[in-house]
């Protein structure tokens, strides 16, 4: 839940940051609905996919030596960090053979992957980090700690909510990884160039916070991933 002014990181009690801790200071009612819609329908969301998450995991084993689940150190509310649940769709030593984001047609890829990736199916062990709170449905993506380090001050201010498996920006950016493709150095594109894009909705999504706004990018999100463009 929102902290109050004074009880938030030295890091995030500054000016650029304060609007928008004062616009869902406004909102904590909403606030609260949203966190007893992330538990229940998560709850919900496990249940539903059980067996299809053990499907989806005896193919990853099957595929590719490693672990079934990829646990990379994210950030999220308030610079906290956390290690997101995501099914493996890369060669389990991935991290140290190339950047932090995946560009389209990286070799890095298992088939297994491909295939997950392409429908998103990457994303649903998710619903675990949003039953603890580490995530919710909406908000920002979380970022790999090397990201935040150089965040501008402002985007910081995303950090007031948790992050989220889905948001404005990654509905408009969903194949940032074909953007990625073309770069000669994939790290300078995404910071200078589709990070500044993102964050300009991610803080725009701060500033039209609301439940109903939501619910409406679940579900245009869902309608993005079914789309074959």
């Amino acid at each position: 839940m929102l902290k109050q002014w004074n009880e938030l990181p030295d890091f995030m009690r500054v000016q650029e940051i304060k609007p928008y801790w004062e616009i869902l200071n406004k909102k904590r009612v909403q606030l609260i609905i949203k966190r007893v819609f992330d538990l229940v329908a998560s709850i919900l969301l496990i249940i539903i996919f059980a067996i299809p998450m053990a499907i989806i995991a005896v193919m990853i084993k099957l595929d590719s030596k490693g672990p079934v689940f990829y646990r990379q150190e994210r950030v999220t509310s308030y610079g906290r960090h956390f290690r997101i649940h995501k099914f493996r769709t890369m060669v389990s030593n991935a991290d140290e053979i190339g950047t932090n984001v995946t560009v389209n047609n990286d070799n890095r890829i298992t088939k297994i992957g491909a295939k997950i990736r392409r429908l998103r199916l990457d994303e649903i062990p998710q619903i675990f980090d949003v039953l603890c709170g580490d995530m919710s449905f909406v908000g920002t993506r979380p970022e790999s700690v090397k990201y935040v380090k150089q965040y501008k001050t402002v985007y910081n201010a995303t950090l007031l909510m948790a992050a989220g498996i889905t948001s404005e920006a990654s509905i408009r950016y969903k194949d940032e990884d074909k953007l990625l493709d073309v770069a000669s150095d994939v790290d300078d594109v995404y910071l200078n160039q589709i990070l500044p894009a993102k964050m300009k909705w991610n803080l725009e999504s701060i500033k039209e916070f609301g439940f109903v706004a939501e619910m409406g990018i679940m579900f245009r999100t869902v309608l993005a991933v079914l789309r074959k463009d």
